[in-house]
């Protein structure tokens, strides 16, 4: 969860004060089965899982949804057993635990149907069951739209499209040929509304809950309840974020970063890199308790920050990867300087290589 510092939130909603772990079995224990219900939506807590679960939902509307993430679901999928379906979206696979999850997975298959929509890089080895939908060139709104297609009112892409757009993945043909059929002032308007209201939420699942209820009836956000006033409270903590970013950036030869920016560090990233001027931001948030930073990535390069990442942390003591576009690392502080540079140098290396070999990006 991104730190960012404002007033407290007052929410009617329960609000959660512990730490992921605590939270984590909370959640566990306060889940009660409906044995009536025979649909279970696993799915994640950003804009494109709030509408990929509602999509599903829209498919299969007697169903609980849950929501989870990469480092939680193998232990989160003993909530699936008794369900006769069982729908995974926007989950990207933690290849620490992918072979254990891969054999939990297929487990599940065995009792219950099956369907796993991700839009995330997945592991090389064996993950090819006819259960996993994937393609890394759409957001999960899109794919989970198509998967389940015959079960939904074609008025639903407008939900596909709010996910798009808040997963900067609103290029796609399939995306710019759904938003002919409607006012894209509107549909900008009502996704960033979304978008900036389940950011300022957080980890506050009942309002996300709230959410997918009433995305999955097609109701447009702005007409539902909190939505504006969240939305505007986050807008007026960006701006506040955008201009200590601009005083505070500093800048390698193709990495603009800031540290400890206080505020969203996804956002923080995209200002990094348009007032360093350089085509990838980075923003680092400290961790006391794990003594390293959680760094997060923005790039408008056509290098793949997923592979680069998933390459250099490990060499530096660290994790990392997400998106070609878009990704994370927490790399230990000791070493969080010489990883910057080493990262600096492998973009510019490999933004040398892909404009030698006429690639525009990792689906062109």
């Amino acid at each position: 969860m991104e730190t960012v510092i404002h007033e407290r939130k007052q929410f009617k909603y329960m609000p959660s004060q512990l730490s992921l772990k605590d939270q984590f079995w909370v959640d566990m224990r306060a889940f009660e089965r409906d044995h009536g219900i025979e649909t279970i939506i696993f799915t994640h807590g950003d804009s494109d899982g709030i509408c990929s679960g509602a999509i599903a939902k829209s498919a299969y509307p007697d169903s609980q949804v849950y929501f989870t993430s990469p480092v939680s679901l193998l232990q989160k999928l003993e909530l699936a057993k008794g369900y006769r379906r069982v729908i995974i979206c926007d989950i990207a696979i933690d290849e620490r635990t992918s072979a254990e999850l891969l054999q939990r997975l297929k487990e599940v298959a065995q009792e219950s149907d099956l369907i796993y929509i991700d839009h995330h890089p997945v592991p090389e080895n064996g993950w090819t069951e006819s259960w996993l939908h994937n393609d890394p060139c759409a957001c999960s709104s899109e794919l989970t739209y198509k998967v389940l297609a015959k079960r939904l009112n074609r008025d639903v892409r407008r939900v596909a499209i709010y996910g798009a757009i808040g997963d900067y993945a609103d290029d796609t043909d399939s995306v710019k040929q759904w938003c002919e059929d409607w006012d894209k002032r509107t549909l900008f308007f009502e996704a960033g509304a979304l978008i900036q209201a389940v950011i300022y939420a957080g980890r506050e699942f009942d309002f996300k809950r709230v959410l997918v209820e009433h995305l999955a009836k097609d109701r447009i956000p702005s007409s539902i309840p909190d939505v504006l006033v969240f939305a505007k409270k986050c807008s007026d903590l960006e701006e506040q974020l955008r201009l200590r970013i601009k005083k505070q950036v500093k800048s390698l030869q193709n990495i603009a970063y800031v540290i400890d920016p206080k505020g969203y560090k996804s956002k923080s990233a995209i200002y990094a890199a348009a007032y360093g001027q350089r085509k990838v931001g980075a923003s680092a948030e400290y961790r006391q308790t794990k003594h390293a930073y959680d760094v997060s990535f923005r790039s408008r390069s056509p290098v793949d920050l997923n592979l680069i990442l998933r390459d250099i942390a490990p060499r530096f003591g660290g994790t990392g990867g997400g998106l070609a576009e878009a990704a994370g690392a927490r790399i230990p502080v000791a070493n969080f300087k010489a990883f910057l540079n080493d990262l600096d140098t492998r973009i510019g290396e490999e933004e040398h290589r892909l404009k030698e070999e006429h690639i525009i990006d990792k689906c062109h």
